[in-house]
């Protein structure tokens, strides 16, 4: 995305708060004005009194000079304070759009984005736009109306003396190309290292467990130091070059100025007949001049920052790779009948995942899928949630094309049982609701109740307004779990979608655990992926899946008389469960 067309962008969202926004443009223009006037006042009082011997009589002028004086700090104040309300508005906005967005995404983008890099964006980045708008902005008008009302005044002083001082800018538009041209990479340099930062402690934080009991400790601790010496590296080299083409450039310059100011009235005075009063308003002019500049070219680096932030924003906010697409006819499920036929389906477009997928399920019964890892279990489960989109076969709910149906009915009747429950910071009872407003307190307990989640939670202090911390850490994994099927089973789906949810189980909660899962089963139709093949004996079809295909099915019983792939599986486990 092209600069140009970045801060045009920013400037929609400004100018969707034209009024406060123009509000803070009077401020600075009359700011302008207000600093302009006074170096003419100054230069009044010198030539009319103080050089005649009369100081006391231009009192007066006095006393409006550091009235002006006090007016311009209020105005200065009152422009940069509504230019900080717009800053603070936009920010709200971007960051607003861009997880709104995020929401929309479809899974792909979470597996190749690393959750610290989207937080980064989202915090950092969007704070880095506000800068530009609180800072930038106001310092980079005020340095054009006082360029342009300094000017003026400076050729009605003295056309010549003007002459000589304008020519110093020429120079400056180079130094600042030259800054521009040096800086740009190496910002963009620090901006992607401190995301990688954000992304390696994003990663230590959530894995912290994993890192302390395998001892990764010094390995996580030197990569964080790489990373960290990478930053420090290219913000030091990125300092270098506006220690050298920011302010001591700019202030070289500002000398120069007053260098010509000063030999032009000495050799000039008695000739010209430049009075002290004008030499000092040019030389108040020259710093009026010369330090908008300064500041612009201070801010040129927050500038770049912004930029470069704001890029990197609105690339989560353009990202169009949406969940699939429902064509939203009026249809309901009713029965919840499944049908996969001949589905195919690669997550890359090249590597296929699932090969030629076709089996059936009638409304109340259960099936569930074994195999290996990568076998293609759980893709089977994101094609039929709808989180990836395929293109071979299709998939039919009550002989319906599930794409046929709203996205909202399909969330409504398809209940999700995870293999590691998620739950949110808040109250047991908001975990179980899920913010849904028409269940009630009552359908909250009653879906407790049916998975047996409710005596447990009764002997909590709080009961259902027990806090929940983050990922529910303060539960055991059966609590959790258990929590996790009354949120499933207050939505009354008619669909029931079990991904390995008793893995991570201990043999003790595991007895309860079953016992709830098979009250969820009772009258729904349910795909369930198992790991421990003892917790899927009961269902109606057993399908095994060996590299993207079904190669067996049947009933528990079926599949070890075929005397395959199945049964093998099942000795295994039963050998090891001997064993322990």
């Amino acid at each position: 995305m092209k600069k140009q067309s970045i801060f045009n962008r920013l400037l929609s969202y400004m100018m969707r708060y034209k009024w406060i926004t123009l509000l803070a443009f009077v401020f600075v223009f009359l700011t302008t004005l207000v600093t302009t006037a006074l170096p003419l006042l100054a230069r009044s009082y010198i030539d009319r009194f103080i050089s005649t011997g009369h100081a006391v009589a231009g009192f007066y002028l006095l006393v409006i000079y550091y009235a002006l004086f006090l007016l311009c700090v209020l105005l200065t104040f009152l422009g940069q304070y509504s230019f900080a309300k717009v800053a603070h508005s936009v920010v709200r906005d971007l960051r607003q759009e861009a997880f709104a967005n995020i929401q929309k995404l479809r899974m792909t983008y979470f597996d190749q984005t690393p959750a610290g890099a989207i937080v980064s964006r989202l915090t950092n980045d969007t704070q880095a736009v506000a800068d530009m708008f609180s800072s930038i902005f106001s310092s980079f008008l005020s340095s054009i109306f006082i360029l342009v009302v300094t000017s003026v005044t400076m050729f009605t002083l003295n056309w010549q003396l003007a002459v000589f001082i304008l020519m110093f800018l020429p120079i400056i538009l180079g130094t600042i190309m030259l800054y521009q041209r040096l800086s740009t990479n190496l910002l963009k340099q620090v901006r992607s290292r401190l995301s990688d930062l954000n992304v390696k402690l994003s990663e230590s934080i959530e894995g912290m467990r994993i890192i302390q009991a395998f001892s990764q400790e010094e390995r996580l601790t030197t990569e964080f130091e790489k990373i960290n010496q990478q930053h420090l590296d290219y913000t030091n080299r990125y300092l270098d070059v506006n220690s050298l083409l920011l302010r001591p450039a700019m202030s070289l310059l500002k000398i120069l100025a007053y260098g010509v100011i000063l030999s032009y009235f000495g050799l000039t005075w008695q000739v010209a007949g430049i009075t002290a009063g004008v030499m000092y308003a040019f030389i108040q002019y020259a710093n009026q001049l010369f330090n908008p500049l300064i500041e612009v070219m201070q801010n040129y680096s927050v500038l770049q920052t912004s930029m470069v932030a704001a890029e990197r924003v609105f690339a989560v906010i353009d990202q169009k790779d949406y969940e699939p697409e429902q064509r939203e006819h009026p249809l309901q499920i009713k029965k919840g009948m499944i049908e996969f036929k001949h589905v195919s389906f690669s997550y890359d477009g090249k590597r296929e995942i699932l090969k030629d997928i076709s089996f059936q399920v009638n409304q109340g019964e259960t099936i569930a899928f074994v195999g290996a890892t990568g076998s293609g279990k759980s893709s089977i489960i994101n094609l039929f949630l709808r989180f990836y989109e395929f293109d071979r076969g299709k998939v039919l709910i009550d002989g319906h094309d599930i794409k046929d149906y709203s996205q909202a009915e399909l969330r409504r009747n398809i209940g999700l049982v995870l293999q590691e429950p998620f739950l949110y910071h808040g109250t047991i009872a908001s975990n179980i609701q899920m913010y849904q407003e028409d269940l009630t307190h009552n359908d909250i307990e009653e879906a407790a109740k049916f998975v047996d989640a409710h005596d447990f939670i009764c002997q909590l202090p709080l009961g259902y307004d027990a806090p929940v911390t983050e990922r529910g850490a303060a539960f055991s994994s059966g609590q959790r779990q258990l929590i996790a099927f009354a949120r499933t089973v207050a939505t009354k789906p008619k669909i029931l979608i079990m991904d390995e949810a008793t893995a991570n189980i201990d043999s003790e909660t595991e007895e309860l655990i079953q016992a709830s899962l098979r009250k969820m089963r009772q009258g729904r139709t349910t795909i369930a992926i198992a790991h421990r093949l003892s917790t899927i004996q009961d269902a109606d079809c057993i399908y095994v899946l060996e590299k993207g295909r079904i190669i067996e099915s049947g009933s528990h019983d079926e599949l070890l008389a075929q005397n395959g792939v199945y049964k093998k599986m099942y000795q295994l486990q039963a050998g090891m469960m001997e064993k322990a």
